[in-house]
């Protein structure tokens, strides 16, 4: 009689384990299908995030030229000739801001203000008229102020072509540096403000849909003496557009 129950006894025990150990196994299971689920989201979130950010970096805006303005700023140089009988033309460097309202993709309405500003040779202290105080080099500068319109040419997503006319006034100073010595005594115009125009032509090579690097060269003319004269102008620098149509 001890002997069947403690068979009886012996077997609950051992149903009791592997109950256990089913449920061990079973735990274990839903365990790894939990985990391996969970590794699956976020892997699949990770490569959605990372296809996302390839997209946003690959896919750049395209350039449409749709934009309403568009202001550049640069560094320029010309050349020029500060007195009417000068046997030399002088250098002259500074900066250029244009503001360009678009008027259509073609077609743009344009601001444009130069400062320049150099040295320039002047008469030798012999022959007449004689140089009192053996001036060398005094300071010149200009201050350009002109209206002006752009016409956009051949353009793609890397550059475009533009052709301007500017026309306006300019201020000559160039008694800056002569000591207090008239301009004129040593070959200089005077002080004045006199007609000027450019007309040139830029290649803006495109950063990205707002953003282009800017090369501008110009013929001038200006009548800041007895005729008309014409002098080299270039400047180089940054544009940026913006405002849609």
């Amino acid at each position: 009689m001890m002997k069947v129950m403690q068979e009886k006894m012996l077997g609950k025990k051992m149903q009791s384990v592997k109950s256990g150990l089913k449920m061990a196994g079973t735990w274990k299971s839903g365990t790894r299908a939990v985990s391996g689920m969970l590794l699956a989201a976020m892997f699949g979130a990770g490569a959605a995030a990372m296809g996302q950010a390839q997209g946003k970096l690959a896919a750049a805006p395209p350039v449409t030229y749709n934009n309403r303005y568009e202001v550049y700023g640069g560094l320029n140089f010309m050349n020029f000739q500060a007195g009417q009988n000068l046997p030399t033309r002088m250098n002259m460097g500074g900066g250029e801001i244009l503001g360009t309202y678009w008027l259509t993709k073609r077609v743009g309405l344009a601001a444009d203000y130069r400062g320049e500003a150099g040295t320039t040779p002047v008469f030798p202290s012999a022959p007449i008229p004689p140089n009192p105080n053996y001036i060398n080099r005094p300071l010149v500068y200009m201050n350009m102020g002109m209206l002006g319109a752009q016409l956009r040419g051949p353009k793609n997503q890397f550059a475009a072509v533009n052709l301007h006319g500017y026309f306006g006034v300019a201020h000559g100073v160039f008694d800056g540096g002569t000591g207090g010595v008239p301009p004129q005594d040593v070959g200089l115009y005077t002080n004045r403000t006199k007609p000027i125009a450019a007309l040139g032509g830029s290649i803006d090579v495109n950063r990205s849909r707002n953003l282009a690097f800017r090369l501008s060269p110009d013929l001038i003319l200006e009548h800041f003496g007895t005729e008309t004269r014409e002098f080299f102008a270039v400047s180089a620098g940054v544009v940026y557009r913006f405002g849609n149509k």
